[in-house]
């Protein structure tokens, strides 16, 4: 089996908006400054496991 995955051109991509929680508001990342959506795009997502 084969893995193939559509391709989009340029011209058929639309712009994603990333919103986040902060401090029980949500906000678009876009509107923050270039040092926040720097720390935005550092974070690492965890899973906790889960108890048993």
């Amino acid at each position: 089996m084969t893995n193939t995955q559509p391709r989009l051109t340029p011209e058929e991509r639309t712009r994603c908006e990333v919103w986040t929680r902060v401090m029980g508001y949500h906000r678009p990342v876009a509107s923050w400054n270039p040092g926040k959506q720097s720390e935005h795009r550092e974070r690492r997502f965890f899973r906790e496991p889960n108890e048993r």
